[in-house]
């Protein structure tokens, strides 16, 4: 089963690293291929979801918040995040592909983590954006600015990215001379660090240091923030107000909720417990697609301005498609151009109102 084995030299240091690893995945489950089509439907509505996200965030002008910014890069995290694993799931396992490239497996681990790790930091950020909205509502403008979110997400994205650097690049020091089988359905960094036949404490201390930055120091910042929250709701007299406050909150809190119970309760199981392998990567798996999954969904349905908006796009697309309709059944060459000349002036009108006015707000 373990495939040819290559030698690298750094340094004067010889690594034994492998041409493939094996992937075991789910042993001795029936009808498992039911689980993977599963999968393969949740990516489908996954893209869907979050192209949609993205694109009405990006065509409706009103939506271009520092609040959406955050929502924005969140879709696109969930995206990519999907991307990095359930195509090569599905490849691997309906299509019966376990051997994977030994660089291929790196990446994998790379991008799976990457933006697993930025998913939860943009959960900080919109709670830091709920936390000055409820806390210091006269100054959310000249706080919560969009130079500000630029800011502090270009900052999550190089510091993750050069974490998630050292993590693999770890990986690529060690050397792999006795079992090639990884026992999960994708290429993680703990299965694959433990089939090392050299010194691995390295990336055991890296990887716990990962642990505590995606999956334990996020939760406790952002339930910082709702104790400020809570804090601040109890000093507000009115009943109508402080429930007008919470409903802001609820779309974020249903994302904290779903994204990091069920993390936080498989890794938890997995180390106080002996948890089934089979039982302990259907967890993982769904515990890595569905959030992605129901983002989009929540902040649909969730948030009226994101609805608003969608009923907004549909309109004019269909006020459009109705007026080139219109004017193609005109048969007459002569009559269309007479009714598209009694447009006209009101075109002219609405570039000189509405043209300097965009151009000076950009």
């Amino acid at each position: 089963m373990a495939p040819d084995k290559k030698a690298a030299t750094i340094s004067n240091v010889t690594f034994v690293r492998p041409v493939k690893f094996y992937l075991s995945g789910f042993s001795n489950i029936p009808h498992v291929t039911y689980f993977y089509i599963f999968l393969c439907f949740v990516y489908i509505i996954t893209v869907v979801g979050n192209v949609l996200l993205l694109s009405v965030i990006f065509l409706v002008k009103t939506l271009h918040t520092p609040k959406y910014m955050i929502v924005f890069n969140l879709a696109l995290t969930d995206l990519c995040g999907s991307t990095a694993l359930i195509p090569k799931l599905l490849d691997t396992f309906l299509f019966d592909n376990r051997y994977i490239v030994y660089e291929a497996c790196l990446c994998q681990i790379f991008f799976v983590w990457f933006f697993l790790s930025v998913q939860s930091w943009t959960l900080v950020i919109m709670a830091y954006d709920r936390f000055i909205a409820i806390c210091f509502p006269l100054r959310y403008h000249s706080i919560v600015t969009k130079p500000a979110i630029a800011a502090m997400l270009l900052l999550v994205w190089v510091v993750l990215l050069s974490l998630m650097s050292c993590l693999v690049g770890l990986l690529d020091r060690l050397s792999f001379c006795g079992s090639l089988v990884i026992q999960n359905f994708f290429c993680d960094h703990g299965p694959t660090f433990r089939l090392a036949c050299n010194d691995t404490s390295l990336n055991f201390i890296i990887a716990g240091v990962v642990l505590a930055v995606v999956f334990f120091l996020p939760p406790i910042l952002i339930a910082l923030t709702y104790v400020c929250i809570a804090i601040a709701l109890s000093r507000i007299a009115s009943h109508k107000e402080r429930d007008k406050a919470l409903k802001t909150c609820t779309s974020h809190l249903i994302l904290v909720a779903i994204f990091y119970f069920p993390l936080l309760g498989t890794n938890i199981a997995a180390v106080t417990s002996s948890l089934h392998p089979n039982s302990r990567m259907i967890n993982s798996a769904l515990t890595h697609t569905i959030p992605s999954l129901l983002n989009p969904i929540i902040y649909s349905l969730k948030t009226e301005e994101v609805l608003n908006s969608i009923k907004k796009l549909y309109k004019n697309n269909r006020l459009r498609k109705i007026t080139v309709s219109t004017l193609t059944r005109i048969a007459s060459r002569k009559e269309r151009l007479k009714a598209l000349k009694t447009c006209t002036s009101h075109l002219i009108l609405v570039v000189i109102c509405f043209f300097p006015i965009l151009y000076i707000s950009k």
